[in-house]
């Protein structure tokens, strides 16, 4: 069997094709990371850290209440959940004279949230349907008197 002398001109070709194939699937990589990823927590890390002590003062608002806010999905389709809320102050009565409202989001990607209108359906019941499929979800809830945040909570959920 002969063998294949190595010329200048291979190791050029090889040289070329190597670092091609390097581009080419760094290119793919880079495209697949910037359109896949949808998830952000904060849109701005500064204003988030301004808030923060109004966010620590809200929430010892929201222990000093007291309140009972329970959060209940029953399955009612293929890919439907009602979502059921109840709000309850420190003594066990409803609470009135709020507006609720409810979201879920997913864990990783923002793009797939799905907001839940909810109505009242009584005083202190909330109810709302969402057609999230089934997954884990963050369930955002947030309770409010006018322009006043009351409440706030951020829990994991899973629908099935």
């Amino acid at each position: 069997m002969k063998q294949r002398e190595i010329t200048g001109r291979t190791v050029l070709v090889l040289l070329i094709a190597f670092f091609a194939v390097v581009a080419g699937a760094n290119a793919v990589l880079i495209r697949a990371a910037t359109s896949t990823l949808g998830g952000v927590e904060v849109d701005s890390s500064y204003k988030a850290g301004l808030a923060f002590m109004r966010e620590v003062t809200a929430a010892r608002e929201q222990d000093a209440r007291h309140w009972s806010v329970t959060a209940h999905f029953d399955k009612i389709g293929e890919n439907a959940n009602a979502l059921t809320i109840s709000v309850r102050d420190r003594a066990g009565a409803p609470v009135s004279g709020i507006a609720v409202d409810a979201k879920l989001g997913h864990p990783a990607d923002a793009r797939r949230d799905h907001a839940v209108a909810l109505r009242s359906a009584e005083l202190g019941l909330f109810k709302g349907t969402t057609d999230a499929e089934p997954a884990q979800w963050d369930l955002l809830i947030e309770i409010k008197r006018g322009d006043e945040r009351l409440f706030r909570s951020k829990s994991r959920v899973v629908l099935k």
